[in-house]
């Protein structure tokens, strides 16, 4: 009878004592969150655009990998993008277009941008 006692007690002071509480899930076997799959590449994104904001149509667009130097090129639509799938998520990357002998500016992708798919625009100031 004592044991009885002792053991209700023991359950009173223990349900009254955060720092003794414990948690069960109810139903499942634990949370049903999933956690997010892990990105292991991104994909570049842009438009090839003039002066005044017009695609430029079939311009070629060059992807420059700053540690192993190769390039790769797209050329671009009829509504000026372009698009480079499948890239290092470690790595920088130059890129820049060409029209007609015109160059856009050289921008930077950098391996600290975190965006699952980044866009970048290029302007090429085709009057020059």
């Amino acid at each position: 009878m004592r044991r009885a006692y002792l053991a209700g007690v023991f359950l009173l002071v223990a349900l009254n004592c955060p720092a003794l509480q414990v948690q069960f899930p109810l139903g499942g076997s634990g949370p049903s969150e999933k956690k997010p799959a892990r990105v292991t590449s991104r994909t570049l994104t842009g438009i090839v655009i003039d002066k005044g904001d017009k695609p430029i149509p079939n311009a070629v667009v060059y992807l420059k990998n700053t540690k192993s130097l190769a390039v790769k090129t797209y050329i671009a639509g009829d509504n000026g993008v372009y698009r480079f799938p499948e890239l290092s998520l470690n790595v920088d990357y130059e890129v820049y277009a060409e029209r007609n002998g015109k160059r856009s500016g050289t921008k930077v992708l950098s391996q600290f941008d975190d965006r699952e798919k980044p866009n970048i625009n290029l302007k090429i100031d085709v009057n020059k």
